[in-house]
């Protein structure tokens, strides 16, 4: 054999070589990353596992990349006005480093992509507040005492931050209360929305958003009102389904229209429990032509009520917008609960996005709002003398570090016991989170597409796998 020939095979086999390992042929190997109920393992690497074609008896998680579903706009948190002010109380040197790490998916970063803020306080700021507080007995039709204080001192600036570090960040807004005289209590708890007063509150929203985009802070999308059938927290608002749509159809709509908005409008922004109340909203099709979509918690009813909803209306989003760990809670209950029904349920019931509720508190779970404000909120952090990192931290960062907007949810198997769900990135990544569900140790395989590598999870363990 003469030395050219030899040459051309050599490099013809590593040719074939570096095809399978760039995914031409089988993937080689999978990458994967663990938390387990005892802490012992949090968002940790493990050793890559091998693919192989040879058959044994565990079930497999199958990924099925033929069948795509919704695309995916993001997870996070919120960050409510006390995690903002403790971020604030950061260093600002700690504070770039912290930030880096939640909103950048290089090294460490866990690569936050979403982010829902209040618009005024939520029930976890240190009072209640709206954009346009007057004396009681007073009014502002024309909104000349807007302004954004006290949120121009610590949820702006973080918000400027962050989007240094992800210019591509999609950011919500969530009122918890109109301003208390346009209420029928004149309360910034409980009460309605005086009908007299809907013109000048669309106008309030067209406000902030203007205000917002001044400032360089582009709203993604907007829900009417935060648990509008919850009059308990401090703020808070009641508002039924007839009166969403009115407003939507007669006010907010046009309103945003006209001023040239893009921001999505999403309806609900409450339990699962009652489905029927973003149905009949969008059974008004004239208030439906304004409106995005739904947005759900969990407090309350089962995760498969999202495709209620989008079973009667599959060309409107779907999206999950809060849900919160106890300070008095169980880390691996809240793992395996969180994991299961919102980072895998929520997905496969065609929601596009997943938020944990605060992201940051102090030791004692503060700031929260007097008479009504939730004292056991757990945040992603604990900062006090140092940073401390809770299971909602990890619970979302399964699927952030590894899933961008944009990815697209495909099939994965079902397995008795091991709840999954399966992305294709943009960068055509496949990506598969899997939660032990039972009370023994399991082993499975995860398959793509005719080969497989072996895995186990302890009990409630997590799971995240990711190959080309």
């Amino acid at each position: 054999m003469g030395r050219g020939c030899l040459l051309f095979i050599i490099a013809l086999c590593f040719t074939m070589v570096e095809c399978k390992r760039e995914g031409r042929g089988m993937p080689a190997t999978a990458s994967w990353w663990v938390t387990t109920g005892d802490r012992q393992s949090l968002l940790e690497r493990q050793e890559d596992l091998i693919f192989t074609n040879h058959l044994d008896s565990l079930p497999i998680i199958k990924i099925d990349t033929t069948q795509a579903f919704q695309t995916m706009d993001g997870f996070g948190f919120t960050l409510t006005g006390g995690s903002a002010q403790q971020i604030m109380k950061l260093k600002q040197e700690a504070r770039t480093q912290l930030l880096q790490e939640l909103f950048s998916r290089e090294g460490a970063g866990i690569g936050i992509s979403y982010l829902r803020i209040s618009i005024g306080s939520s029930d976890l700021n240190d009072h209640a507040f709206t954009y346009d507080d007057v004396p009681a007995g007073s009014q502002d039709m024309t909104l000349a005492h807007f302004q954004l204080t006290p949120d121009d001192r610590d949820v702006v600036p973080v918000l400027q931050e962050i989007i240094k570090i992800n210019k591509r960040i999609k950011i919500l807004g969530s009122p918890w209360s109109a301003p208390a005289w346009m209420k029928t209590n004149q309360s910034l708890k409980g009460g309605h929305l005086k009908e007299v007063y809907y013109e000048v509150y669309a106008r309030y929203f067209t406000t902030y958003l203007k205000t917002m985009m001044k400032l360089g802070i582009n709203l993604d999308a907007i829900t009417i009102q935060n648990e509008p059938e919850n009059p308990n927290n401090n703020p808070s608002m009641e508002m039924t389904a007839d009166e969403q749509a009115l407003f939507i159809r007669k006010y907010l709509g046009p309103y945003l229209k006209e001023a040239g908005l893009p921001t999505k409008i999403l309806l609900f922004d409450h339990n699962c429990d009652h489905p029927e109340y973003p149905i009949r909203v969008l059974a008004d099709t004239l208030a439906a032509q304004y409106v995005d979509g739904s947005a759900f918690h969990l407090y309350l009813g089962e995760i498969g009520a999202l495709s209620k909803v989008h079973d009667q209306f599959p060309t409107k989003n779907l999206y999950f917008t809060e849900q919160w760990t106890s300070a008095k809670g169980s880390f691996a209950e809240d793992l395996k609960w969180h994991v299961k029904n919102l980072m895998i349920g929520a997905p496969k019931n065609w929601s596009k996005n997943v938020l944990e509720w605060n992201l940051a508190a102090d030791p004692e779970q503060k700031p929260f709002t007097p008479e009504g404000g939730c004292d056991r909120c757990l945040g992603a952090l604990t900062i006090g003398d140092s940073i401390v990192r809770n299971v909602s931290y990890f619970i979302i960062g399964h699927a952030s570090k590894f899933v961008p907007a944009g990815s697209v949810r495909v099939a994965s198997g079902e397995v008795m016991g091991l709840p999954s769900v399966a992305y294709v990135t943009p960068e055509k990544m496949k990506v598969l989170i899997v939660v032990n569900d039972g009370a023994t140790k399991r082993e499975f395989n995860v398959g793509y597409p005719a080969n497989h590598v072996k895995a186990s999870l302890l009990p409630g363990g997590v799971a995240t796998f990711t190959f080309r």
